[in-house]
């Protein structure tokens, strides 16, 4: 309870600081808003260097892009550089095939068992290449295989002689020239000019070979039969003139290294006997009869063409090689590329990880030196100027920082010196504070001691008057003036008991019943009138204690009066609870919240202090001090016997009051143990 219970009844308000303000947040906040962890000076930091990282990485990622292209290319080169290799090792054996079935359809028997091995040659690197263009998608490749597919109906009209010599060698011819296409369809995709020039010199070494090949099919049957059959002397002059057409733009994009391996294919006995041969078919053009061995024309000219494979072999590893030198370049470029992204990436990551933690390190150490000020370093520093004498506190400082956060940066140091500089000027300020507080308690101290001499000489000249006064009217209003002058006594006592003074010596000699101390509260205060003692159980304490209890319950009951509307009774009630002795004062008033009640409990039990107090729960504080020096129990509480709510008020406020037996005079505790509780008080509720 307060000295006035209407004014606890309200109900207290949050209220909005001079610094709020409402509405939406400003167009920064809002665009701050949108970015993950912006609140952070870690995640401000690694927005600020995620930004050029980002474009950092966007170039590196376009040059990682260019880079696997040529990669991509280079190795699609190489590998199509393989397949026209393989090709041509097909074309080479159908080019054999192609003599022998030209040889055997003139009338040879001969060829018929190296035929067969050509035959199952042919068969080998055929499946073999069909599964690589399958595998690797090449649909050059793959149309021109597909023309092979007459292949066994071909052999078997061979075999049984059921086909022409035209017929036949026409399909050799057009499908070696398929493959041929093929090679330059499936060209490389790489713009690199030493591999476009190598893939050049292949195709035309190939065409060499084919034109080649398909005179010594051609001239193989000539010179079976001895002569040359109408139109087959143009097509020889024609495969010879395609022949040397191929070997000239050969010579044009080949190596030196290749032109001499060229040159030494033309340069062997074979090359000789093969050129010889050429001469004795141009004396046959208008055919007259050619007297040559058909089977030293196909080993001469097989040699020639197995030596001219040979150099095209040496051209396909060199451009083979060139590729794979590309894409061992280009998987270098890539890798670096690649490296150099997730190096930019790292060093990124690591800048924005260090300087994160070169700041927040400093400001975590920092928040945690606030934190210490804050939670123990200023209350300690406080605590110890409010105990030392006021010339000692005003030189009390706090302790110095830490001497790390001074070895930081310049602008955490100068923050850390601020909080510092903070620091000194709250015990400062805390040092003026406890010497304003210390003056103005000596102050309401020497003005209580004031009042007490003034209200004593007072009440001895009221009480000289009223011993020669024998009006009747005039001596009320002397009983009435003493009675202004008891409040006014008690009230300089509470200045005294609030700034911790002791109070003048007033002994009430023996013991006291608690029927007397009730009245001698209920004298002190303004309204006696409406005040009743209802049930006390008898009980006797001290009388070193008297005046004190008195005025520990004259604030009780004044409490009460000015909580309950006027023409309603403040009871009181007393019994005894084992062995302390309670006190109840019961008022009917507008009571209080759960809030108010559990914050008046706090000043009851001397949890605050009163210079932090609104003046109108001084009384609370005259209580509880009072409590704390005799050893009572006070508390307030709702006076139904079941708790209400803020909803539920008006029910009044019940003061329990628990005396200690050491404030009781021992006949007081025998009859304790042989009392009863009457029905007033037991309705009332025992203390808990």
């Amino acid at each position: 309870m307060t000295l006035s219970y209407v004014a606890m009844t309200r109900v207290s308000r949050t209220r909005r600081g001079p610094g709020h303000r409402s509405g939406r947040p400003t167009g920064w906040r809002v665009l701050t808003g949108w970015l993950p962890r912006w609140s952070t000076i870690r995640g401000r930091v690694a927005i600020v260097l995620a930004v050029p990282t980002c474009l950092l990485l966007v170039l590196t990622g376009v040059a990682v892009a260019d880079r696997a292209e040529d990669w991509s290319a280079a190795r699609e080169s190489g590998e199509r550089v393989q397949l026209a290799l393989d090709a041509q090792n097909l074309v080479r054996e159908l080019q054999r095939e192609h003599g022998l079935t030209s040889g055997l359809l003139g009338g040879a028997g001969r060829y018929r068992p190296e035929l067969a091995d050509t035959r199952r040659r042919v068969d080998a690197i055929h499946a073999e290449l069909q599964r690589r263009v399958d595998r690797e998608s090449a649909p050059a490749f793959e149309e021109a295989l597909g023309s092979l597919d007459q292949l066994p109906d071909i052999r078997e009209r061979v075999d049984d002689e059921s086909i022409d010599r035209e017929e036949a060698l026409g399909f050799f011819a057009t499908a070696m020239a398929e493959l041929n296409d093929a090679q330059l369809a499936e060209g490389t995709t790489h713009g690199d000019r030493h591999l476009g020039d190598g893939m050049a010199a292949l195709q035309a070494l190939a065409g060499a070979t084919e034109a080649l090949a398909e005179e010594r099919g051609l001239m193989n049957g000539v010179f079976v039969t001895g002569r040359f059959a109408e139109g087959q002397y143009v097509e020889f002059a024609g495969a010879r003139a395609a022949r040397e057409s191929a070997l000239r733009n050969y010579e044009q994009v080949a190596t030196a290294d290749q032109r001499a391996a060229l040159d030494r294919a033309f340069e062997t006995d074979d090359a000789a006997r093969v050129a010889a041969f050429e001469r004795l078919a141009d004396n046959g053009a208008a055919g007259s009869a050619l007297d040559a061995r058909a089977d030293d024309w196909w080993t001469a000219s097989t040699a020639l063409t197995d030596g001219l494979h040979e150099t095209q072999r040496q051209v396909g590893e060199d451009v083979a090689e060139r590729a794979d030198q590309l894409s061992a370049a280009a998987t270098r470029q890539l890798a670096g590329f690649v490296a150099l992204g997730l190096l930019i990436l790292g060093v990124a990551v690591g800048l924005a990880l260090l300087a994160a933690r070169s700041i927040a390190r400093p400001l975590d150490e920092l928040t945690r030196q606030a934190e210490a000020v804050a939670g123990r370093r200023l209350p300690e520093t406080v605590r110890s100027i409010q105990e030392a004498e006021p010339e000692e506190a005003e030189h009390l400082l706090p302790p110095e920082p830490d001497p790390a956060l001074a070895r930081g940066a310049e602008e955490v140091t100068r923050l850390a010196a601020a909080l510092h500089d903070v620091e000194r000027t709250a015990v400062g300020l805390a040092a003026q504070q406890t010497v304003l507080r210390r003056n103005g308690t000596e102050s309401l101290a020497n003005l209580g001691h004031r009042n007490q001499r003034l209200v004593r000489r007072q009440l001895r000249l009221i009480t000289a008057l009223e011993s020669k006064e024998l009006d009747p009217d005039a001596l009320g209003e002397l009983f009435e003036l003493d009675h202004l002058a008891t409040r006014m006594r008690r009230n300089a006592d509470s200045l005294l008991i609030l700034t911790g003074q002791q109070l003048p010596p007033r002994v009430w000699t023996g013991t006291a019943e608690i029927a007397e101390v009730v009245h001698s509260a209920v004298s002190e205060v303004e309204d006696y009138r409406r005040v009743t003692l209802v049930e006390a159980e008898p009980c006797s304490v001290h009388g070193g204690a008297f005046y004190e209890l008195s005025h520990l319950l004259a604030e009780l009951i004044e409490n009460a009066l000015t909580a309950s509307p006027q023409g309603r009774l403040v009871e009181v009630y007393g019994w005894w609870d084992g062995p302390e002795y309670c006190l109840a004062i019961v008022d009917r008033g507008d009571g209080m919240t759960e809030e108010e009640l559990d914050l008046a409990n706090a000043r009851l039990r001397g949890e605050d202090s009163f210079l932090v107090a609104p003046t109108r729960f001084l009384g609370h504080f005259v209580v509880g001090t009072i409590a704390a020096r005799l050893g009572v129990q006070v508390e307030v509480r709702h006076t139904q016997s079941a708790p209400t709510t803020a909803a539920a008020r008006g029910a009044g406020v019940s003061a329990y009051v628990a005396l200690p037996p050491d404030l009781l005079h021992p006949r007081a505790a025998g009859q304790a143990a042989r009392a009863e509780a009457p029905a007033p008080v037991r309705m009332i509720g025992r203390r808990r």
